[in-house]
């Protein structure tokens, strides 16, 4: 299922230039379409997990092959699984997904060089704004499970750690899967960061890094239980959200 906030019309001047005003305007009304669709389309799927990684990585390649079990496992488990929607770890994460008893969820961006929506979701909700489909990974997701990947993984990932580090959402597990691709992160993060008080002690807390399958999803089941137990019945009828 294929969904997306359409060009809207506007109006121009004589020299068939956009008005700047009439642009300004429809922009809001187009973000706004793009959060209500996201909260119309993802609310039913909750609980949720995201999965990030780099649209580079092939089939066969280790990276890949990691990401179709960690999807499966987290559908397994009874989670819905959310990606970029595009190839690579994405698109391994949306296969094993289907694999999985969950539902498979792409959120594909509009950029200039076309990306097509890789071919295991249900369903999928594409995107103009960076901004609100970042909303809808943070808003509909009970964790982050981040693999290899470039700048566009390291945006998700330290956004959702800005996040909880400042309190501005509910505390939920931030996964780096992987040890030998993250380790130059984390050192760096230790021995310049936080030596040169950048970042604290208990900053560095906020993520967990592994390489075990079982260990991701027993992270996430055990937060989820408890996040479900801390917010009493209605929490835990598993159809709450964020």
């Amino acid at each position: 299922m294929e969904t997306g906030i359409q060009s809207l019309p506007v109006r121009s001047d004589r020299y068939g230039l956009m008005d700047r005003e009439t642009k300004d305007t429809w922009s809001v009304f187009k973000i706004m379409g793009e959060f209500v669709e996201g909260f119309e389309t993802l609310r039913p799927v909750w609980p949720s997990v995201s999965i990030f990684g780099s649209a580079r990585t092939r089939k066969g390649q280790p990276y890949y092959r990691d990401a179709v079990r960690i999807g499966e496992a987290i559908s397994n488990a009874g989670f819905s699984v959310i990606t970029g929607g595009g190839p690579g770890i994405m698109e391994a994460a949306n296969r094993g997904a289907q694999k999985g008893a969950g539902t498979s969820i792409g959120l594909p961006i509009r950029l200039p060089k076309e990306q097509t929506p890789n071919d295991y979701t249900d369903r999928v909700i594409h995107f103009n704004y960076f901004f609100a489909r970042k909303v809808m990974f943070v808003k509909y997701a009970c964790a982050f499970v981040a693999l290899p990947g470039g700048f566009g993984t390291l945006d998700e990932v330290f956004e959702a750690l800005t996040l909880k580090q400042t309190g501005k959402i509910h505390d939920f597990p931030v996964i780096l899967f992987g040890t030998r691709y993250w380790n130059g992160l984390l050192r760096w993060l230790e021995e310049q960061a936080l030596r040169e008080r950048m970042v604290s002690r208990r900053d560095l807390t906020l993520f967990q890094v592994t390489d075990d399958v079982g260990e991701v999803v027993r992270i996430i089941e055990h937060h989820y239980a408890r996040r479900t137990r801390d917010r009493g019945p209605k929490g835990a009828d598993g159809r709450e959200t964020p």
